[in-house]
C-alpha cells in the first residue's frame, strides 16, 4: 500500500491528472479500472478521477511495491524483484537531478527579473531553447528545475508528482522575457492569463525599410510543418484546401526610422509561432537578420558589417492584468521589463545614429 498526502504543488488539479504524473507508465484504462475497484481511493472513499484535489487530501494506492515501482517508472515493465527497487529508484532520481544540475550549470546568461513563491520571470539570452525539441536537448525548462534544486535540494522530493515549467515559448534565437511557474497555482494562473489574452506582451525588433506609421495587422497563419515555417493569409483558407489556419493579430509602433531600417515595438495580441516574423515579412518589412523570412542581401550586409547571424527580436516587456482577487495578485498590474542584448543595442546605435 502507498499513501500520498496532497501538498501545495499538487492541490488544485484533478485526481486523474495527479495519478498520471505519479504513475507515468500506467495507461488511463488501468488507472480508471483501479479507481472503480477501489484499489485507488481518495480520503478512504471510492473516487471517479475527476475530483479536484485540495491541500492534505490523502490518495491511497493498494498496490504491491513492485507494481507501484513499475508504473511509477522506477522499474522496467518486464519487472525485477522488489529487492532492487530502492537501488533503481535512487539511481533514477539521481540521474534526473544530475540532468537539472548540469542544465543550471551549463546554460549561461539567464538573468532573473522577478521571483516569489509561485513565479519566476527571467530574461533568456539568444541561442537557448525554451523547451526541448528532442530528448537530448538542454533547455530553459531543465535550467528552471536545476535552479530550484540549487536553492532548495529538498525540492527533488516533489518531482515525482510536480514539475515546474515555462509558460510561454520563445524561438531559440529570440531573446527576452519567459514566464515560469514554480508551483502548481503559479502554473495554472500564468497559463490562464496567456490563454485568455489578459497579459500584454511587447517585443523590440529592427525591421528592414521605413515603417513610418503605426500599423495593426490581422490575418491567418498557415503552418507548413515540413518546412518549419508559416505563411500569412489575409483570408481564412478554404475547407477544400485542407490547410489549418490560426487567426493572428499584431500591432507595430515605430520608435526610430531611417530610409533603410525601423526600430519597432510590437505588441503580440495573439501568440503564434513565428507570428511577428511572418507578419512583418508579409507587409514587406522582414526582421533584420531573419534568414527564414528575410532579405538575403540585407542579411548578408548585416553579417559582414556587424556580425549579425540571427533575427533581431527581443521580448522586452509584459504587463499583467489587475487581479487583486485572483491567485496571481502579487503580479497584479505589474510591468516587467527586460533590457535588450548587447548586440541589439549596439546595432541600434549604429543603424540609427544614437
Amino acid at each position: 500500500m502507498h499513501s500520498c498526502k496532497v501538498a501545495k504543488n499538487q492541490a488544485g488539479q484533478r485526481l486523474d491528472k495527479f495519478l498520471h504524473k505519479l504513475l507515468p507508465a500506467a495507461g488511463s484504462g488501468f488507472l480508471y479500472k483501479m479507481l472503480r475497484k477501489k484499489n485507488i481511493t481518495l480520503n478512504g472513499k471510492r473516487a471517479q478521477g475527476n475530483e479536484v484535489l485540495v491541500l492534505n487530501d490523502e490518495v491511497t494506492l493498494f498496490f504491491s511495491d513492485e507494481t507501484f515501482a513499475k508504473f511509477s517508472g522506477q522499474l522496467p515493465a518486464s519487472g525485477q524483484t522488489s529487492e532492487t527497487e530502492p537501488t533503481l529508484q535512487k539511481g533514477r532520481v539521481s540521474s534526473q537531478v544530475r540532468e537539472y544540475e548540469n542544465a543550471f550549470a551549463g546554460l549561461q546568461g539567464i538573468t532573473i527579473l522577478y521571483e516569489d513563491d509561485d513565479y519566476l520571470i527571467v530574461n533568456k539570452p539568444c541561442g537557448i531553447l525554451t523547451q526541448k525539441a528532442v530528448s537530448t536537448d538542454v533547455s530553459l525548462n531543465e535550467w528552471l528545475t536545476g535552479y530550484l534544486l540549487q536553492k532548495n535540494p529538498a525540492f527533488g522530493e516533489e518531482l515525482s508528482a510536480f514539475h515546474p515549467s515555462v509558460c510561454n515559448r520563445l524561438d531559440r534565437n529570440t531573446s527576452g522575457i519567459v514566464l515560469c511557474g514554480k508551483s502548481l497555482p503559479g502554473l495554472q494562473y500564468l497559463s490562464s492569463i496567456i490563454r485568455e489574452r489578459r497579459i500584454r506582451k511587447f517585443y523590440r525588433t529592427i525591421c528592414v525599410g521605413a515603417l513610418k506609421k503605426a500599423v495593426t495587422m490581422q490575418g491567418y497563419l498557415v503552418k507548413k510543418s515540413a518546412e518549419n515555417r508559416v505563411t500569412v493569409s489575409r483570408t481564412p483558407p478554404s475547407a477544400a484546401s485542407g490547410e489549418k489556419a490560426s487567426p493572428i493579430h499584431t500591432v507595430c509602433s515605430p520608435i526610430l526610422v531611417t530610409d533603410a531600417f525601423t526600430l519597432l515595438e510590437v505588441e503580440l495580441v495573439t501568440g503564434k509561432s513565428h507570428q511577428i516574423r511572418a507578419h512583418l515579412a508579409e507587409i514587406g518589412h522582414p526582421l533584420a537578420g531573419d534568414y527564414k523570412y528575410g532579405k538575403v542581401a540585407v542579411n548578408r550586409l548585416l553579417k559582414e558589417k556587424y556580425g549579425l547571424e540571427h533575427h533581431l527580436l527581443h521580448a522586452c516587456r509584459v504587463t499583467f492584468p489587475e487581479n487583486l482577487s485572483e491567485p496571481g495578485n502579487f503580479l497584479s498590474g505589474k510591468n516587467i521589463c527586460a533590457p535588450c542584448p548587447a548586440l541589439f543595442t549596439e546595432l541600434e546605435d549604429k543603424l540609427f545614429g544614437r
